[in-house]
């Protein structure tokens, strides 16, 4: 998996060379390239699969795996995503996943044409799985599968894993705000994609996320929390929101070692609550997430200039999605133009890092999920200040959607090959490529190759292999290149060759945008 550490002090930014100049210039890639990009973005999640495998499943080397996962606790907890390179299901970064695959859709799903059908089903499985953990029982969201620490003693494919299982969740007892208002975030967000396709999967998902000002029943064997019936057979599920705001604390203190170091919730729980709200008001419009957010934002953190959006701390995010998307809250633009000027070369309020080949620099361990959330924050702040006919505000300056566009361009294109080792960071794309990804699936002989199981100690032989990954996760953009811009593609360093699924989702929209313009920026 991708470890996180303490969020990193902002560093002096270093001199950037020509690529980061805001000067408008023509892309090494066409759309066409954006294009196969975008559908092999989607693709990589069907690597990431846990569960019993479609019949239409693309990547052929994958099998079945976790198919008894919650039986332990009499639960059906079958299905999600692996984060990144193990056989874990951490719920905090497969929610903030799910919200990003869907924000992906709702922007920029209008340019994904063959793909969108594509991209929803790589959310539907994940929300499939997160309406289980949310309803199977009141009062209880389940927000992992499997011991991280016996899973990391081991090198297996999922579909031989034989390390424990264990179900873990956050309870009015021991709360979880965190992963719990992500989670509602998710599947509000994920409401607005399935709307029109699937209405009444839709509304399923956006009462489950929201809290229901008068119940049709409160469940005769539970008290003091929101429950509703999501359907006509009547189970009685938890309103995932009103579980995460009443019961308030953070799943990194109720679990502790079960989810740090792997996902600590460094930043706290204050900005998923914020960043939860936002999102049912948007795919509600119910007027009580206006007032909640009106009368909780500035304790929630929203008067706070914070200079990295990531599975972690969603706070840049939330105010340029305020912004945007309710008018009422043009109070945050400041606050967003301050994150985006940041990230701009020649901004009065420059203060990020680039390497000398110009990518945007944040931390030593899987440093494209800053890259990608990013770039997918460029592109979605400059299409609301081109629908508005507005400008970013930089101290003195301004600095146009244009530029925006222009500086989110770089950074992808220096993920897809347009770098100083003309390496791709996205596994099967380009002439040039990592090959020894941190991936354990990948990285030893399929089950169709070799059926014979292969057990946990077994699976490190392929570990230390000098032979290529036999099985080629299509589409995973992986840790990438260090502040030097050089790159280790070497299977044990995973700081830099393990892929996660929150490195790709925000992608997924960014090359969505790419694909339908022209080559010029």
């Amino acid at each position: 998996m991708a470890f996180s550490s303490v969020p990193y002090s902002l560093t002096l930014p270093i001199l950037c060379l020509a690529i980061c100049s805001l000067s408008l210039t023509y892309s090494a890639f066409t759309s066409q390239d954006y294009n196969d990009a975008l559908g092999k973005s989607i693709l990589f999640f069907e690597g990431q699969r846990s569960g019993k495998l479609p019949p239409d499943q693309r990547l052929k080397w994958r099998a079945d795996s976790g198919l008894s996962d919650g039986s332990s606790s009499y639960v059906d907890l079958v299905g999600g995503y692996y984060d990144a390179g193990d056989n874990v299901k951490f719920g905090l970064p497969m929610a903030f996943t799910t919200t990003l695959l869907a924000w992906s859709v709702i922007e920029f799903g209008s340019s994904m044409q063959s793909q969108i059908q594509n991209a929803r089903s790589a959310i539907r499985w994940s929300t499939d799985y997160l309406l289980k953990a949310a309803t199977a029982t009141p009062g209880t969201l389940y927000v992992q599968l499997g011991d991280p620490n016996k899973d990391h003693q081991c090198w297996e494919r999922p579909e031989d894993m034989d390390t424990p299982r264990n179900v873990y969740k956050v309870t009015t007892q021991s709360p979880g705000s965190d992963v719990a208002a992500e989670t509602a975030a998710a599947l509000a967000a994920a409401s607005i994609v399935f709307h029109d396709s699937d209405p009444s999967y839709s509304t399923k998902l956006l009462q489950t996320a929201m809290k229901v000002k008068h119940s049709i029943h409160i469940c005769s064997h539970f008290s003091g929390l929101t429950t509703h019936i999501s359907d006509k057979v009547g189970s009685c599920y938890v309103q995932v929101f009103d579980f995460a705001d009443k019961y308030r604390g953070s799943y990194s203190d109720s679990l502790n070692s079960v989810v740090c170091p792997f996902y600590c919730s460094y930043s706290g729980y204050h900005d998923e609550l914020l960043w939860g709200a936002s999102w049912i008001h948007r795919a509600s419009q119910n007027a009580s997430y206006l007032a909640y957010i009106q009368s909780n934002g500035h304790t929630l953190g929203a008067d706070d200039d914070d200079y990295s959006f990531s599975w972690d701390d969603k706070r840049a995010g939330t105010k340029g999605f305020l912004e945007k998307n309710i008018q009422e809250f043009e109070l945050y633009k400041a606050h967003s133009d301050n994150y985006i000027c940041s990230l701009i070369p020649g901004s009065p309020n420059f203060q990020a890092q680039y390497t000398p080949g110009g990518l945007l620099y944040k931390g030593s361990e899987s440093n494209l999920q800053y890259v990608t959330s990013s770039a997918f924050l460029l592109l979605t702040y400059a299409k609301y200040l081109s629908a508005n006919g507005g400008v970013a505000s930089c101290g003195s300056s301004t600095v146009t959607a244009q530029k925006l566009i222009s500086q989110a361009q770089k950074q992808v294109d220096y993920i897809l090959g347009n770098n100083p080792a003309k390496m791709s960071y996205m596994v099967g794309f380009g002439q040039r490529y990592p090959l020894y990804v941190h991936h354990r699936g990948s990285s030893i002989p399929s089950v169709n190759a070799h059926p014979d199981h292969i057990g946990c100690n077994d699976g490190f032989q392929y570990l230390h292999s000098g032979s290529p990954n036999p099985n080629v996760l299509v589409g995973a953009i992986l840790g990438g290149p260090d502040s030097s811009d050089n790159f280790a593609d070497d299977r044990n360093n995973y700081q830099q060759s393990e892929p996660a699924t929150y490195i790709n989702a925000p992608f997924v929209g960014a090359v969505a945008f790419f694909s339908a313009k022209s080559t010029a920026t």
